[in-house]
């Protein structure tokens, strides 16, 4: 398994030493070096990025901020040398946060955590799909089987999974990219919902039925969904 990462630090012999030490693990790869978050921004957008280490204090913007901007973040492993800020990173979900100067084992102790994350996060190995989506919420990365997935609803930047057993997990996600990534049994039926196909019972007015839950159907949707549910 190969990680691409990227590091951003202000400080020139803190990039040169994160960048020594990812130089001696063998399935990192790091793709770039800068000193500000702005600069960040276009490989973040046209490259798949699976770890950074963010220094929480930038100029011109922090950190922190740049990480509350990411719609869509990699892992991340906060790197500073002031202890105060671990609380923002566990509420942004960070995977570990490392305290300059630096050790290589504590280095290399983070980003064995980040892999196992990143492992996690992908779903899949070696081409075979595992029938299960890796969800981030509330720090800890849940394993969710499709066949577990009544539908999903949009809330804004999050998203909603509601489960078979009642169960709901609330994650950092677009519908646009879940509708790229699920595989065929999901159908987008409104511009706020993905239903399982799988589980729809019945077609009630304007609403599909899928358990105890009535979902609209979206207008642009509609001859779509009639057309893939019931014909």
């Amino acid at each position: 398994m190969k990680i691409k990462c990227i590091v951003i630090d202000d400080e020139h012999l803190a990039r040169t030493l994160l960048d020594d030490y990812i130089s001696k693990i063998p399935y990192l790869e790091l793709v770039a070096k800068y000193e500000g978050a702005p600069q960040a921004t276009a490989v973040l957008q046209n490259e798949t990025i699976d770890l950074m280490f963010l220094d929480v204090q930038l100029p011109d913007l922090t950190g922190i901020d740049f990480l509350k901007s990411l719609k869509t973040k990699p892992v991340v492993i906060f790197t500073t040398a002031y202890p105060d800020y671990a609380m923002d990173g566990y509420a942004l979900d960070v995977i570990d946060y490392l305290l300059k100067p630096i050790s290589f084992e504590r280095f290399v102790h983070a980003v064995n955590k980040a892999a196992e994350q990143i492992k996690l996060l992908r779903g899949k190995g070696d081409g075979e799909d595992k029938g299960f989506i890796a969800l981030k919420s509330e720090h800890r990365v849940h394993k969710v089987n499709y066949s577990n997935i009544l539908l999903i609803e949009g809330l804004k930047e999050y998203v909603i999974f509601h489960l078979k057993e009642g169960k709901r997990i609330i994650t950092l996600e677009a519908l646009k990219n879940l509708e790229e990534l699920l595989p065929d049994n999901f159908l987008r039926i409104h511009r706020s919902y993905i239903i399982n196909k799988n589980y729809v019972q019945s077609l009630y007015g304007n609403m599909v039925e899928i358990g105890d839950k009535k979902i609209a159907i979206g207008k642009t949707f509609k001859e779509k969904v009639i057309d893939q549910l019931f014909k």
